[in-house]
């Protein structure tokens, strides 16, 4: 055989480890196998597709029912009295069951009794939701049961799935201790939970207004975006009340709208929301003021293979206690934007496929505290105090830097990337933490500034223990223990004041400067460990201040190349050459070299010998031609 063609069977076998390899890790992603977690971002083209399209059809589906029944409320009239009452909508993108206000809120009884066949109580003493539930302005729902535990599952099959939508409402999931409430998808073919996510899935949502859920488990919802992510928590673009409606037109060719099936345009300092029907013909349009944000609390509760385990945005004053989050398919708990207030306590999140916390950008004065984030693909904790435009942006944000937000006395331990990450903002702080494993321990970087990393314990990390990164200022380090990692503290083109922190057992610096730290002082450190150097600042720029650090207990094990590039430094180089020349000189003027004055020779002997040379050589010569003539003479007598 020739040696091209003996590669071509090996060429092909490893097409077909490729190709399978590619095909389990999208099938594990799109069925929510938590075996072997891919990387969240691993989904088909078609599949990405799909879900991104079901988004803005649900978008659409829940911004036509609201604005129909609050365009009937205004109206006044028999259009009023009817939308009052509970009711079916239906539209091209399903139907829903839609709960006005009114004096006392709607309760399981009720929802099998206006649902019908869509709300069906099991033998087992469940019930399966089989249509989506709108929960208007100003209306309440309650999902309890006083006789026992509530089980209720949404459908959730290929080609249909439901969801609980709250608008201005107030949703509240009462369990107890005794009487728990499980909700989850539900997919009826296979009698299971659904954990395929490419189709579509069962979720629930509270826009504006509040949701408050306490001893429930809530199982396998939501899929692609934040709001449609499992159990969502967002603030209202639009006011609960108020919405009256513009002279419509019939649209004339395709409209594009925006993702959520909106365009917009100002009116007299109101928003007008235009909204077309399912087919595009249609075109509705209302006018609405301005909106208010979510709120409300999660307590003693379990979340299980949610796409986003938590997902809040647009919210104030919400709370989360008590709470395990696991197997999210994305990020475990996210604060997303202009998330304020919040606190977080006793809360864990683990096996995430993402981070485990996350405030995002815009996120202001977010208490994090004893809660623990474990196992997740990405880091533990995510701080972003990051503004949200840089420079001029077409929606015109501002350019100010979020903070004031802290994780305090929580644990960290094993996640893949870092254990915490603080990326820009301003008065961010970790602060008596437990940081074990993990590339780096916590990591600070992006111009975040006036950040305190104090009291905490790291070790295990992989490279680093505390990094700070590209153009941190005014960070305080201190107080931390550090074990068991390459570099215990790294800084790199950032400005800190790093004191009182123990280092143990590390392998290769204690502490590390690289690039512009102007202004850095390192004081009062106690630097334990074996390794090239206690404290590396072979690479820094600008003054920086290095006093009253113990390395007593360091073993500095630098190679013969190592110390000479340490030592060998242009300046170095050149005051080597200058004591050098001091050197030998001295060592001439002690009788090392030619010796002079009264002990030695004469001074000008020299000179001397060089005024004689000619006469020396004249008379040589003249020797050398009378040689000859004796010669001759000799002969001539002989």
């Amino acid at each position: 055989m020739k040696p091209g063609n003996r590669r071509k069977p090996l060429l092909v076998l490893l097409a077909l480890v490729l190709i399978a390899s590619g095909t389990w890790g999208y099938l594990t992603f799109v069925s929510g196998d938590t075996g072997d977690l891919p990387d969240v971002n691993d989904v088909s083209a078609a599949d990405a597709q799909q879900q991104s399209t079901l988004v803005d059809q649900e978008d659409l589906r829940v911004m036509q029912t609201r604005a129909a029944l609050t365009s009937a409320l205004a109206r006044g009239g028999p259009n009023a009295a009817a939308a009052r009452q509970p009711h079916i909508s239906s539209s091209a993108n399903g139907r829903t069951l839609v709960l006005p206000q009114r004096g006392e809120p709607y309760r399981v009884s009720d929802l099998e009794a206006l649902g019908g066949e869509d709300f069906q109580k099991q033998t087992d003493g469940s019930y399966v939701l089989n249509i989506n539930v709108f929960i208007g302005p100003g209306a309440r729902l309650v999902l309890q049961n006083a006789t026992g535990p509530l089980v209720l599952r949404m459908r959730s099959e290929p080609g249909a799935f439901t969801s609980i939508v709250g608008f201005g409402a107030d949703i509240r999931i009462n369990g107890s201790a005794q009487n728990p409430v499980h909700l989850t998808s539900w997919n009826s073919r296979e009698q299971k939970e659904d954990t395929k996510v490419a189709d579509g899935r069962a979720y629930i949502r509270v826009v504006g207004g509040a949701l408050k859920m306490s001893h429930a488990r809530v199982e396998h919802l939501g899929f692609w975006s934040g709001r449609t992510g499992g159990l969502s928590m967002t603030g209202s673009d639009r006011s609960s009340e108020g919405a009256e409606q513009v002279p419509g037109t019939q649209a004339q060719g395709q409209k594009l709208l925006s993702p959520d099936g909106r365009s917009r345009a100002q009116r007299g300092g109101d928003t007008v929301v235009e909204i077309m029907d399912g087919s595009g013909g249609r075109k509705v349009s209302y006018q609405m003021p301005e909106a208010n944000l979510v709120t409300g609390s999660i307590e003693d509760s379990t979340i299980v293979g949610n796409a986003y385990g938590i997902f809040i945005t647009g919210s104030n004053e919400t709370r989360i206690r008590a709470t395990t989050v696991q197997d999210s398919l994305v990020n475990g708990v996210l604060l997303h934007r202009f998330a304020r207030n919040a606190t977080i306590e006793n809360t864990t999140v683990t096996r995430s496929r993402g981070d485990g916390f996350v405030l995002s950008r815009a996120t202001q004065n977010v208490k994090i505290s004893g809660s623990t984030a474990e196992e997740n693909g990405g880091n533990g904790f995510t701080l972003s105090g990051l503004p949200l435009a840089q420079a001029a942006s077409a929606s015109g944000e501002s350019l100010r830097s979020f903070g004031d937000s802290s994780v305090t006395s929580s644990v960290a331990r094993d996640n893949e990337r870092y254990g915490m990450e603080i990326q820009g903002g301003v008065r961010l702080s970790v602060q008596t933490s437990e940081v074990v494993g993990g590339e780096a321990g916590i990591v600070v970087s992006k111009e975040a500034r006036d950040v305190q990393i104090s009291g905490n314990r790291l070790s295990g990390q992989s490279e680093q223990g505390i990094s700070l990164r590209d153009g941190v200022r005014s960070a305080k380090i201190s107080g931390n223990i550090v074990r068991n990692t390459r570099v215990a503290i790294h800084l790199r083109d950032s400005r800190a004041t790093i004191t009182g922190n123990t280092v143990q057992s590390v392998s290769l610096h204690g502490l590390t400067l690289i690039g512009q730290a102007e202004g850095t002082r390192i004081t009062g450190n106690t630097l334990g460990g074996a390794g090239r150097s206690a404290i590396d600042s072979d690479r820094v720029l600008g003054a920086v201040t290095i006093a009253g650090n113990n390395t007593d207990g360091w073993q500095e094990t630098a190679g013969f190349w190592t110390m000479v590039k340490r030592i060998a430094k242009p300046m170095n180089i050149i005051w080597a050459v200058v004591f050098g020349v001091v050197l030998v000189s001295a060592f001439r003027s002690r009788g090392l070299g030619p010796r002079i004055g009264r002990r030695g020779i004469d001074p000008y002997s020299l000179q001397k010998a060089m005024e004689e040379r000619p006469v020396r050589r004249l008379k040589a010569a003249a020797d050398t031609e009378a040689e000859p003539a004796r010669v001759s003479s000799g002969t001539d007598r002989s």
